[in-house]
């Protein structure tokens, strides 16, 4: 890391032209590193309506394939099924999940008519960020669109509590035209998700990094 630090000028904003081959150059690890951007902000996190939480449809998926778990009914557990959903839960296999409390997904999409049958279970997934949500477009009739999207790259963000929006956009062996294309979806995205009753500046600073790599500030 410290090698990797000297190769950043931390006074520096990089354009992603620069960028991107430094990122590179300073991801050290042996796996193919995931490429993260945070985001920080000039939300007011104390407010509630200035949350930020939204989806942005990658144009090259995020470099992983997701878990999906789709809780139906059986009227639309075929049409889940068709569309990639790896696990189809009903009410039996909520019961089984609040028993056990064992997860095996990255992410959970529902019809609205089970958001009441989730509730017993809520305590599990809200703490996991699993939670089926309207507002990320995982609470919908349209369960095999939306399974679809998210099987290929479709992603959820929002803020933490300090107003920082993370996200990972590709993977380090994408090429530079795709992370480029990644990450111009995902701050457009988030420039459309400006809350309305934020003010003052609200992209503050935006650091581009991989896993377990030094940050590289981005021009905004």
């Amino acid at each position: 890391m410290a090698e990797a630090k000297t190769k950043i000028d931390a006074s520096k904003l990089y354009t992603l032209d620069e960028a991107i081959p430094l990122l590179r150059e300073t991801s050290k690890v042996k796996f193919d590193a995931s490429v993260e951007l945070h985001v920080k902000t000039g939300i007011d996190t104390a407010k509630g309506e200035q949350q930020i939480r939204a989806t942005v449809a990658l144009p090259h998926g995020t470099g992983k394939t997701k878990k999906v778990a789709a809780f139906v009914n059986p009227d639309k557990a075929k049409e889940a099924q068709d569309a990639g959903a790896d696990f189809i839960y009903g009410e039996p296999d909520i019961a089984v999940i609040k028993q056990t409390e064992k997860l095996d997904f990255d992410v959970a999409v529902a019809t609205p008519d089970m958001m009441a049958r989730l509730a017993v279970i809520a305590r599990i997934l809200g703490p996991r960020g699993l939670m089926p949500n309207p507002k990320t477009n995982t609470v919908t009739d349209k369960i095999g669109d939306v399974v679809r999207a998210l099987k290929k790259g479709t992603i959820a963000f929002k803020n933490d509590s300090t107003g920082i929006v993370h996200a990972a956009v590709g993977k380090v062996s994408f090429s530079d035209a795709q992370l480029k294309e990644n990450i111009d979806a995902f701050l457009d995205a988030l420039r459309r998700a400006k809350p309305a009753s934020a003010k003052g500046i609200y992209l503050k600073s935006i650091t581009l990094t991989s896993s377990m790599g030094p940050g590289i500030k981005l021009v905004l």
